[in-house]
């Protein structure tokens, strides 16, 4: 009766369930997105088709289905399955998992798996009291997390387990969700309704999933239109296509380049409230600073990789301000395009063929043998000078004279320009 009874309360949580619940996958054959992990032939699945999986950390981002691959392998495993979450669990819960695991073992043989769900909140203690079970092979644990698990995991930990890099779900694999959800639900949706859902899920497939359900309880019998769909995510939708996305970035770039910072943030906004990825626009900022911005102000690039790096660490919505930061520096700092157009004239002398030998004073004088040939002889070691540089040819000898590099005289760059000034070394026509 007891069994008969507790039956009857899966099946009634499980039809009751929220829907990303519902529709999580029962086998690896089910799960949707981190194709670099469960793809054909991709290691995750490897080791769970050949029932080889070790202890594992599963790191990502929220939504991006680290408890749906931990479900998905206790569903393809022949060992038993435990799970508990680090938020509501303690050392006692542990101890008796893993009593529970030594019977199993001893009894029939059976292995077990222990996958616990945000593992850095579990402080030093509670993680070391697992560690004697993984070390000897009791548990096998799958780890979730969401943070950095060089910082929250212990050492002695981490070092027994394979750090599996979870991404943020692509838009196709959203767009596959969107569709299971829809048939779960027994609904159907507009086309411009589906797309509202892809633009807007960032990654997270178990928020796209709450936002579907949410549609499909406000339309009832209908059809999900965009107005439901908005509705469910509390904003209203940008027309934000293909063409908007270039023109958009385009708008961006020129903003900063222009040095207006209001413009910049502005489309900054749009693009947020639009659903890109902020990923995307880190990149283009961390380009920018060195493309138009440049050595005007070296501290720029800095900035802007720190800014992609909490992009990385924090993600949205509070990594907003770190972007709001960033942009505002490089609209409103020194432009100087200089370091790119240096790079491209060198790389078009080289293919142009102006390629010369290395002056042998330049050549590498480490090995037995060198001085022989002449390599590193009349070399002047700068620092040995006063000034922190000698007057020496370091271009190959048809090239003496040439300039690429060739400061602006804004920002930072002015001190260059006339540091560079004050060197007598002959430099061609504009020594």
């Amino acid at each position: 009766m007891d069994d008969l009874f507790s039956a009857a309360v899966e099946d009634r949580l499980r039809s009751s369930a929220p829907l990303a619940a519902r529709l999580r996958p029962r086998t690896i054959d089910d799960v949707v997105g981190q194709d670099h992990l469960v793809g054909p032939g991709k290691p995750l699945r490897r080791l769970v088709e050949g029932d080889r999986l070790t202890s594992a950390i599963f790191w990502g981002p929220p939504g991006t289905g680290k408890t749906t691959l931990a479900l998905a392998v206790a569903g393809s495993t022949a060992r038993a399955f435990e799970q508990l979450s680090a938020v509501t669990a303690g050392v006692k819960d542990v101890r008796e998992v893993i009593e529970r695991a030594r019977q199993r073992l001893g009894e029939r043989g059976q292995g077990t798996i222990l996958f616990l769900d945000e593992i850095h909140r579990f402080s030093k203690a509670q993680q070391d009291a697992l560690l004697p079970a993984v070390e000897d092979g009791t548990l096998t644990l799958i780890g979730a997390t969401t943070e950095n698990p060089f910082f929250e995991v212990n050492p002695p930990l981490r070092s027994r387990s394979t750090l599996f890099r979870l991404e943020p779900l692509p838009r196709d694999a959203i767009r596959t969700l969107v569709a299971r959800g829809l048939e779960a639900e027994g609904a159907s949706a507009d086309t411009d309704a589906v797309d509202l859902l892809v633009e807007r899920a960032g990654g997270d497939g178990r928020q796209v999933l709450t936002s579907l359900e949410v549609a499909c309880a406000l339309a009832g019998d209908a059809v999900v239109s965009i107005e439901h769909v908005e509705a469910a995510l509390g904003t209203s939708a940008l027309r934000y296509g293909r063409d908007d996305h270039y023109d958009v970035i385009s708008a961006f770039i020129k903003s900063m380049r222009g040095s207006d910072p209001d413009a910049a943030i502005y489309w900054l906004a749009r693009m947020l409230e639009a659903g890109e990825d902020a990923r995307f626009i880190a990149r283009r900022i961390v380009i920018f600073a060195s493309e138009d911005v440049g050595m005007a102000d070296p501290q720029a690039l800095q900035v802007a990789v720190a800014a992609a790096q909490a992009v990385e660490h924090v993600g949205l919505p509070e990594a907003q301000l770190n972007l709001s930061q960033a942009v505002i520096h490089m609209a409103t700092a020194p432009k100087s395009n200089t370091a790119t157009m240096a790079i491209g004239a060198a790389r078009r002398a080289v293919r142009d063929g102006s390629l010369g030998e290395v002056p042998a004073h330049l050549r590498d004088a480490h090995y037995q043998g060198a001085s022989s040939l002449g390599h590193g002889a009349g070399y002047e070691y700068p620092h040995d000078d006063e000034r922190g540089w000698v007057e020496q040819q370091y271009l190959p000898d048809e090239l003496v004279g040439e300039r690429w590099y060739r400061p602006s005289r804004h920002g930072f760059e002015r001190e260059i320009d006339e540091r560079m000034q004050q060197r007598q070394q002959p430099r061609g026509d504009d020594a």
